[in-house]
């Protein structure tokens, strides 16, 4: 099956790389946004990464691991980096890396302020599109600062916007790559001054090698040498790059090296530091090597525009070429990357999809591709330090990530937010797959088999849940996400199949023995990635006892269905797979009986609740309505008998379980023939999903404007309370941010709305209706009089999701909340945020400010239909 894009030169170039014929990937928006504050670079005592490396010192220190800057680029391995520098003539340093409050200045933990931009891309990094706004006044970092600090959790966070900043003229810039070759790309810089009056602004394109020759004795360094309108860089693998500048820029040189001097008093390794290249800018120091030469190195250009004006500076990275051209090869680059682009995405959208749903969609895809990051983590040599450095307290052996020393990334991986999450997270990335896998699916299925490789998996089958903890746990969402790029990429990549579903067989191996204490098929877990869903920190419980989850037994249930799914499809091609599908098919029945026989499910509410145990006499029901009773609607397949005719093996043996173990057989109850070609396997019976539905469906409870809220609205009345050996927790419906210091405080699961779970409830429905039909309809919203079917039904939910970032009838978009200028100037109505999550009431966007990973999901949604 060929898919559309496909045929498109996009596409053409995605096969060339797949093929390994032509490496088109080899460049990429691989940057990230932050580096500082994050745990690689943390060699404290006490593990506060936020403390320990500052955004103030950004500037000044040299990177151990990893590099950041606006609109960056490097090659796979980050040998060479490519970002933007800023000035206004007015803030007291270059602009050289978006700000954020750490997650103790934040009134809700860590937060970007600055506001930038993914606009476009293809997948192959051909074409990429990035905008920044920057105030023409003086950033108002030490505002920002000090207004949230004195700011309560019952507050909203004080944003850029809120300070006036761009209310005397800003600055909108534009940054365009478009690639002539895989390693030459053709950059346009297009400044825009939306100001009343004429004003100038510093534009710094930079070039810089990542310091890798600090932490080894023997390693070489690099070099880059100034030449009138070009930087020449030059690397023992990489080889020569240049980066061409067209008019008299000047050439500044410094190295990418810390001043001790600054930070710590000390002496400096380099006479011209890292921070040398904005200490002349800014200050006029003598900072810049005259000679020219360095590992760091600037176009410094100096632009006046008047109001309302726009100029544009021509750039090419190039390893093709000592002289590249910034002629008319390179405005005929520009022009087919950007038309070829506008193609590629063409093709992917559904006929009548609307011109915003489309812009939305790609938006979002944009933002897939510039989440991919380079990541390296070499957990044994973190924890033990680099030869010739000062060796980390002894206190981090017994510390973070302490039983992961075999842990070794050194990859281009998925990030869920280039910012605030600059890390991998393990269920964020397998959602990020199934949104990749609609532009890149041999990307999407590399990061999930990477994932699973024995340098991230653990020896005991867990899978790294993000870098703070690899040890937490996260949801088992990696075989859904498998099934669904499988299907994304047109059913016929069987050696991906396979090669996933034994890695799988590991994990699931490691949930069942580690995750069931009882081995009575009812799951434990932990926070499971839903923070403070809960009274307590469900990871760590403040009584003696354990908690059986009903989030974490259904996921099970899911695992084993996904699990049940691929061995089926992999047994249509060979027969030793049979085996293994009968077994998943049998544990999905054990787990589906235990949900309810074990209490989980509360007849007298007609909804799902964990079950907390203290001392093994006393259960405790935490009567919380969440997403933790609604995912039991998620553990459902549909299974086509023509399917079980091609596997006769598989069954027989289904019969036999059917025939000779009922009473195991409470979760298949729809396990018989409707309309003589679909069987079902569900969790949940018609009765209870009835009941749970006229819950989902109440706009009194769960259904928002904007989707379904992750906690019932019915707790905005009716808070929980709950009272354990002396411990005293609460649960009320909080539609924003979050009131509680759980997790940090920094995201909220009390009542916004959420896209990945949104997401698979949608799916979920639209499985459940190609089991029961049209015949099967729900009241919509509950108490309307209104019936539809459950693929109308999923339909709406999405329409509403799609809502929170299109244009309503008056203009203005959800996400934006009550921020008027995004709604109104013309420099930022085109261009969308994509949030963590979303308010359960207006839908305003909250938490991450740029995690497109699987907020990206809309793109699905769109695409899908």
């Amino acid at each position: 099956m060929t898919r559309p894009a496909e045929v498109t030169a996009e596409g053409r170039r995605l096969a060339d790389a797949d093929a390994g014929r032509v490496d088109w990937r080899e460049w990429g928006p691989y940057l990230a946004e932050r580096a500082w504050g994050t745990v690689r670079e943390d060699y404290s005592a006490n593990g506060d990464a936020w403390s320990y490396f500052p955004f103030d010192q950004a500037r000044s220190r040299a990177y151990r691991w990893s590099e950041d800057g606006l609109a960056g680029l490097c090659d796979r391995e980050q040998r060479l980096c490519f970002a933007l520098a800023l000035w206004n003539g007015r803030d007291p340093f270059l602009k050289e890396r978006a700000f954020g409050l750490t997650n103790s200045e934040g009134n809700h933990g860590e937060d970007a302020k600055d506001y930038w931009f993914y606009a476009d891309a293809t997948p192959t990094a051909s074409w990429l599109r990035w905008r920044y706004y920057y105030p023409q006044q003086a950033f108002p970092y030490d505002r920002l600062r000090s207004e949230n600090a004195s700011r309560g959790r019952d507050q909203p966070e004080f944003e850029l916007l809120d300070t006036g900043a761009f209310d005397d003229g800003y600055w909108a810039v534009t940054a365009e790559f478009a690639k002539a070759d895989v390693d030459d790309i053709c950059i346009r810089l297009t400044i825009d001054n939306a100001g009343p009056a004429p004003a100038t602004l510093h534009v710094l394109p930079t070039l810089w090698f990542r310091n890798t020759w600090a932490w080894a004795a023997s390693a070489p360094q690099p070099v880059i040498r100034a030449d009138t309108n070009r930087l020449v860089a030059e690397h023992h693998t990489l080889g020569t790059v240049v980066l061409a500048g067209d008019g008299e820029p000047r050439a500044l040189m410094c190295d990418n090296e810390t001043n001790n001097r600054r930070l710590f008093g000390s002496a400096n390794r380099s006479t011209y530091s890292k921070d040398g290249i904005c200490d002349h800018v800014v200050n006029g120091r003598p900072s810049v090597n005259p000679v020219g030469v360095g590992t760091k190195g600037a176009l410094h250009y100096t632009v006046t525009v008047r109001p309302g004006a726009s100029v544009s500076i021509r750039l090419r990275l190039s390893a093709r070429s000592l002289s590249p051209s910034l002629k008319a090869d390179w405005s005929r680059v520009l022009a087919t990357r950007e038309r070829e682009a506008n193609e590629f995405h063409a093709s992917l959208m559904p006929p009548g999809t609307s011109d915003d749903a489309a812009a939305v969609a790609r938006q979002a895809f944009a933002g897939m591709v510039w989440g991919k990051q380079f990541y390296h983590y070499d957990v044994d040599r973190w924890l033990l330090g680099d030869p010739g450095q000062p060796t980390p307290p002894a206190s981090r052996l017994g510390g973070r990530n302490r039983t992961w020393r075999h842990l070794n990334n050194h990859d281009v991986v998925s990030m869920p937010d280039a910012w605030e999450y600059p890390w991998y997270a393990a269920w964020d990335l397998a959602f990020h797959c199934v949104t990749l896998a609609h532009i890149d699916p041999a990307y999407a299925k590399s990061q999930l088999v990477l994932l699973c490789r024995e340098w991230y998996m653990h020896p005991s089958g867990q899978l790294p849940a993000y870098e703070w903890d690899f040890s937490d746990t996260n949801p088992p969402v990696h075989a859904w996400a498998a099934m669904r790029v499988f299907e994304a990429d047109g059913c016929r990549d069987f050696e991906f199949l396979e090669k996933v579903f034994h890695k799988l067989l590991i994990n699931f191996t490691w949930w069942v023995n580690r995750k069931d204490s009882e081995g009575n098929n009812v799951f434990e877990g932990g926070f499971l990635g839903l923070d403070n869903i809960g009274p307590f920190d469900r990871s760590q419980l403040p009584v003696a006892g354990r908690l059986e989850q009903s989030d974490a037994t259904s996921w099970m249930a899911r695992y084993c269905l996904d699990m049940l799914e691929m061995a089926l499809m992999l047994a249509r091609h060979d027969s030793t797979y049979v085996d293994v599908a009968t077994k998943f098919f049998e544990h999905f029945a054990y787990i589906s009986t235990a949900i309810v026989n074990e209490g989980l499910w509360d007849d007298e509410d007609g909804f799902f609740y964990d079950l907390l145990h203290v001392n093994d006499d006393e259960r405790v029901p935490l009567r919380v309505r969440s997403m933790v009773g609604l995912l039991p609607l998620c553990a459902v397949l549909s299974l086509d008998d023509k399917l079980l005719e091609e596997i006769p093996e598989f069954a027989v043996r289904m019969h036999w379980f059917l025939h000779n173990k009922p009473e195991w057989c409470r979760g298949l109850e729809f396990a018989h023939t409707h309309g003589g070609d679909r069987r079902l396997l569900s969790v949940v019976t018609p009765d209870q999903l009835r009941r749970i539905l006229s819950r989902v469906f109440d706009e009194s409870e769960f259904l928002s404007p904007h989707g379904l809220r992750a906690l019932s609205r019915y707790h905005l009345d009716n808070p929980v309370d709950i009272d354990v050996e002396g411990y005293h927790g609460r649960v009320d419906y909080e539609p924003g941010e979050s009131g509680s210091a759980l997790f940090g405080g920094n995201s909220n699961w009390r009542g916004p709305v959420w896209m990945p779970l949104n997401y698979l409830l949608i799916r979920s429905l639209r499985r459940f209706h190609s089991y029961v039909g049209d015949e099967f309809t729900v009241e919509l919203p509950t108490g309307s009089g209104r019936h539809v079917t459950l693929r109308e039904a999923s339909d709406e939910v999405a329409r509403r999701l799609v809502g929170i970032f299109t244009p309503d009838e008056s203009g203005r978009r959800a996400v934006w909340g009550g921020q008027e200028r995004p709604q109104t100037d013309p420099r930022w109505r085109d261009i969308v945020p994509f949030h963590e999550y979303f308010h359960g009431d207006v839908g305003a966007g909250l938490g991450a400010s740029h995690q497109t990973g699987w907020t990206g999901l809309v793109a699905n949604l769109i695409v899908e239909g």
